[in-house]
Formats: C-alpha cells, structure tokens, sequence
C-alpha cells in the first residue's frame, strides 16, 4: 500500500522524524505526526507541516491528504516546555510567543485554504491545538478511544488560537463549553456537536479513513479545489451575498472542461475521464 517513505527536513532516522510522509495508492497522501508520546506542534513540526503542505499544493499527484499520528495521543498541542524557557528573554518571550501563534495559524489557514481535501484520522487524545487541528481539517474520523478538549482555563491559558477552528465547526454553546470548563468530550460527543464526522473501532480507523480518501480521489482535483474554496468563502457571507458568490462560482463550474465531461458522462451513462481542468 504505500509507496514510499519521504522525510521533511529531518535527519535519515524514521524514529526522530517528526513527520513522516507515506504516498499511498491513488494519490493519497499521509502525513503522520510521529513525535510519539505528545505528537507536539513544536516549532520543527510546524515547519514540517507547513512545507509538506505546499508541497502537495503543487503535487499534481496528490488529490486527498491524510492528517494522521503515531502512538496512543494524537497530538497534545504546544509544547510547554518548548515555550518556558523564552520567558528568560529579555521581552519575557513576547516575541518568541507571537511568532511561534502566528506560526500554527498559518498553518493551519494552509490546511483550510489548501485545494486538496484534507482529513484528520484521530486516534487517542487532541488537545488545545491538537483539537484546533482536527476542527480545521475538511473531514475528520475518530476512533472510539479518541477525546477532544481545549484545556488552558486548567493552566491559567485560554485556548483563544484552536477557538477559532472549534468555533467555526461547532455551536457556540458547545463551543463555549469546551472551552469554560476545559473538560475532555468523548468521540461520540464530538461527533454530535459537529466536531468530527465519524466514529470507528481502533482495529478500522486506518481502513476506514482510506476509504474515504480514495473515494474523494476519485473526483475532479479542480471540481474538488473549486467546491472547497466556495464552502469557506460562502460560509462567512450573509445569504444574498453567498447566493450571488456561488452563483459565480457554479457558472464558472459548469464551463469547466471536467463538468462538461462529468455531465456528458452522465447523460450517456458512463464513467467520466477527468484532466482535472
């Protein structure tokens, strides 16, 4: 199933590398945290992300990513320990601080900007901005021992930044909620707030997120880019101004050459030949 192995600007040794990327059958691409136990957004695994991310951007190959992660914990956010040391700087680390937020929103931006479907797989525990990671991801599908909590009032540090993700996913009294009390919500929770789409046994997490990637794959590219660029945009406009945008935006669809084919192959009752144009 997988084709090969690459890493992002990290040493030779799978076991230090803090993401690996696997390009799997039917242009799937894997992306997997793989800085077990905590799976941290530390600064090289932003980096890492980010430059897998713009990778696949130009990647005619890749059409669906998979955001995945090693070991029983998903991805616990910030590393804390990563950041304390900075309040030895001369500003108490307000700069370091600044870059490092604006750093994880960029990426973040990248997962709900990029033109290729993106889906979180999440087994065990996301936290802070591990749960802002998941919220920003197109999809996400959960095993039963996932959890999800934004827990900084614990620490005297709201989780202001993954607030914005868990905002724009759930409603604000469940938004609110999670981040008041800090508490951890089970996956069956998760999904009837609207958080994650799915939940699976452990054993078919893996199984079952391919599937829907390689379903997904086997759309236009430029449909899908087209489609996933409308949803955001429409989604922050009032209902006259998202009427008229996707207006535009279905006009321009239909004299596609993918929609021209697509609905060709429709009336004539066959499978359509996409060149993603």
């Amino acid at each position: 199933m997988v084709a090969e192995i690459l890493k992002i600007k990290t040493p030779d040794v799978l076991d230090v590398t803090p993401l690996a990327i696997q390009r799997l059958e039917g242009g799937v691409l894997r992306l997997v945290l793989n800085n077990p136990p905590a799976n941290t957004l530390s600064e090289t695994m932003l980096s890492s992300l980010q430059s897998a991310l713009d990778e696949a951007e130009q990647d005619t190959q890749t059409r669906v990513i998979i955001l995945a992660a090693n070991g029983h914990l998903f991805c616990a956010g910030h590393d804390l320990k990563e950041l304390t040391p900075h309040r030895k700087d001369e500003d108490k680390g307000a700069a370091y601080f600044k870059t490092l937020m604006e750093t994880c929103a960029t990426v973040m931006q990248s997962i709900v900007n990029h033109p290729k479907p993106v889906i979180a797989e999440v087994n065990g525990l996301a936290t802070a901005a591990g749960c802002q990671l998941v919220a920003s991801c197109d999809l996400a599908i959960a095993s039963e021992d996932a959890t999800f909590c934004t827990p900084g009032v614990h620490i005297g540090l709201f989780c202001s930044t993954p607030m914005v993700a868990l905002s724009r996913n759930v409603l604000r009294k469940h938004a609110m909620e999670m981040l008041l009390t800090g508490e951890a919500i089970t996956p069956s929770h998760a999904r009837e707030i609207g958080l994650i789409n799915r939940v699976v046994p452990v054993d078919y997490l893996q199984k079952i997120t391919l599937q829907y990637a390689r379903n997904i794959a086997k759309k236009s590219s430029h449909t899908l880019k087209v489609g996933k660029q409308a949803f955001y945009q429409q989604a922050d406009m009032g209902l006259a101004d998202a009427y008229a945008h996707t207006a535009e935006v279905m006009t321009q669809n239909l004299l596609a050459k993918d929609a021209e084919e697509g609905i060709g192959a429709f009336l004539e009752d066959r499978t359509p030949e996409w060149t993603d144009e």
